[in-house]
């Protein structure tokens, strides 16, 4: 149970790094055209979802062995 939880401080990283604006408030360097403050919180949505993934696989063991 306590790896379950360690795992899922996993969770706060796309968090922290979207709260903090101050850090990606700023339109360069642009992608593709793209402004800095626009593609950084779009980079953040498959990231979330990839670290998103071993929090859910973590939860799923934890319920096989109850």
């Amino acid at each position: 149970m306590r790896g379950v939880r360690a795992i899922q401080l996993l969770l706060v990283v796309p968090y922290l790094a979207l709260a903090w604006v101050p850090f990606y408030d700023r339109a360069r360097p642009d992608l593709f055209g793209i402004p800095f403050f626009y593609w950084y919180q779009l980079l953040w949505i498959p990231l979330g979802a990839v670290l998103l993934l071993p929090v859910y696989r973590a939860g799923k063991s934890a319920e096989k062995k109850r």
